[in-house]
């Protein structure tokens, strides 16, 4: 009802502004008419369009919001949440995950004087945190700030996608008509063969649903609205960048507020040397265990190599 009556006061404006200009007055009745018809019919194909564009209705999440409720999340909450505004179908962050990459992240940018100053900036910035956290895990602090740096340049640069709506999109990609839509929306020069597509969309919508689940324990846990969360476009949030799962098994407490905020850096460092510890981390490490350890981090090999020469170069 809203969109019609809408539609109505945007036609009586058009046509008052042709009014104004002349046309109207010039133009015969039947002319007049047509005009107006016409008009009309493309404001009520404007939804459609969005719909081409990449909108997909919010009827793709409803067999997801089933799920979420079997599996023992509040049935009002889950209900309310996926009846926001601003919880859609997201393609676009989801359609990086099956295209041809362009280009590399240039690692070497993070070994430059400048990098490297600002991150001996951030290091004097939490010294305290640094040094409690170093104490406590055993991690130099030098590669926790180096991580930082890499993952999200100190905090600056968090992610802009919905990390709620990249997960539940891609959790739905085991349904044959999500996966039609989302086909479609990927430049036809970019995208995977659709073998490749298929099965990658398949197992992807099962990692994904894991993911949406530990995004959704620890929001509702911590009290934090899961719209509100931003993060890249594979769903790594916060100013160390973990995936839910992760938060769920390594994130911890850095400030002793008895809350655990991965956009507040106490325990963003707290987190990154836990995790690190996790996986093997001692004080001395030589560089083969180290670069092996942070790869469990970031299994790119470049991106290891990087945070040991960082981590070196904070220490000289």
């Amino acid at each position: 009802m809203y969109a019609i009556g809408f539609q109505i006061m945007f036609l009586a404006k058009i046509e008052g502004a042709l009014q104004m200009t002349g046309l109207m007055k010039r133009s015969t009745r039947p002319a007049r008419r047509m005009v107006i018809c016409t008009l009309f019919f493309l404001i009520c194909l404007l939804p459609f369009s969005v719909l081409a564009a990449g909108e997909t209705p919010k009827d793709s999440f409803n067999n997801l919001q089933k799920m979420l409720k079997t599996d023992g999340f509040d049935p009002e909450k889950i209900s309310a949440l996926y009846d926001r505004p601003g919880v859609r179908f997201d393609h676009r962050s989801v359609s990086l995950f099956f295209m041809h990459s362009e280009s590399k992240l240039n690692y070497g940018q993070f070994e430059t004087a400048k990098s490297v100053k600002k991150a001996k900036k951030y290091q004097q910035a939490h010294v305290e945190s640094l040094a409690r956290t170093e104490k406590k895990y055993g991690v130099d602090k030098e590669v926790i700030t180096a991580i930082i740096l890499v993952e999200t340049r100190l905090g600056e640069m968090l992610g802009k996608s919905l990390v709620l709506n990249t997960l539940s999109t891609m959790a739905v990609l085991d349904d044959t008509n999500a996966r039609q839509s989302l086909w479609r929306l990927i430049p036809a020069d970019r995208r995977l063969s659709r073998e490749q597509f298929e099965q990658k969309a398949e197992k992807k919508s099962g990692w994904a649903y894991t993911e949406l689940k530990a995004l959704l324990r620890y929001a509702f846990a911590e009290g934090i609205d899961p719209v509100t969360i931003r993060g890249s476009y594979a769903g790594a949030m916060g100013i160390c960048q973990f995936m839910p799962s992760n938060i769920d098994r390594l994130a911890v407490d850095g400030n002793g507020d008895g809350r655990i905020d991965l956009f507040n850096h106490d325990d963003a460092i707290a987190s990154v040397a836990n995790y690190l510890k996790h996986y093997g981390w001692k004080p001395g490490l030589d560089h083969k265990k180290a670069y092996k350890i942070v790869r469990r981090y970031n299994y790119s090999r470049p991106y290891a190599e990087t945070i040991l020469t960082v981590a070196d170069l904070l220490k000289s």
